[in-house]
């Protein structure tokens, strides 16, 4: 069995529900109570949001390069890294990291394509949100990506740092997160919406209200992660 490195605290409660459904999703496909080979090194995503906002990238990439050696070094044969901000930077991390690594947008990409979306919206932090990253990505697919205003992304932003990052889920921010996601669904005529913060699933648990999938950018990459395992 292979062993998978998790670059985590990005952020904890997220790492925490990666942790979760790993397990869960290994034992499902073992059919007993044991459970994968899991190596975690938690970071500081203070510092990871700080240095994905900067014009300067590359000390983001050293910065992950770092959180990745201990893991190589303790024996992984692949990783992931436990959040959508920092593939901000895949392309060139993946160079040169010392491990093959798990594109959370790759996987959600591959997921989109399977299930027949071609108009999606994309919710997450700023740096997520208009980096770029998600939507060029989905272009080669032929996939098109919609965005809240730019005063909606500020709000889904702040609530996503200064609340879900701290583990704080209100039922206010849900609501008005919701509205936000109804009204991209009704004017721009999305098929479905990526939570793009590993964070977000966790306060918005059910799509029924929204009628169109909610694609759980976690669920979707422990998946990924799952099929490496056990290849």
């Amino acid at each position: 069995m292979k062993t998978l490195g998790i670059v985590g605290g990005l952020g904890p409660e997220s790492t925490i529900e990666y942790y979760r459904l790993l397990v869960r999703g290994y034992r499902e496909r073992v059919l007993d109570r044991s459970s994968p080979r899991l190596l975690i090194n938690s970071i500081d995503v203070n510092k990871v949001l700080a240095l994905a906002a900067a014009p300067n990238r590359e000390p983001l990439v050293e910065y992950l390069i770092a959180s990745l050696l201990p893991l190589a070094r303790a024996g992984a044969d692949f990783a992931l890294l436990a959040a959508n901000t920092p593939h901000i930077v895949f392309p060139e991390l993946s160079k040169k990291s010392p491990l093959p690594l798990v594109s959370i947008v790759e996987a959600t990409c591959d997921f989109a394509k399977g299930h027949g979306l071609v108009k999606l919206g994309l919710f997450g932090t700023r740096s997520t949100m208009q980096a770029g990253f998600y939507q060029q990505v989905f272009k080669e697919e032929g996939i098109e990506i919609y965005l809240p205003s730019l005063e909606e992304q500020q709000y889904i932003h702040e609530k996503y740092v200064g609340e879900l990052v701290a583990g704080r889920f209100l039922d206010e921010t849900r609501d008005r997160i919701m509205a936000i996601a109804e009204r991209l669904k009704e004017e721009r005529s999305i098929q479905g919406l990526i939570l793009g913060g590993t964070e977000l699933p966790l306060l918005l648990r059910d799509d029924a209200r929204l009628g169109i999938p909610f694609l759980d950018t976690t669920q979707i990459h422990v998946q990924v992660a799952l099929d490496r395992l056990f290849s």
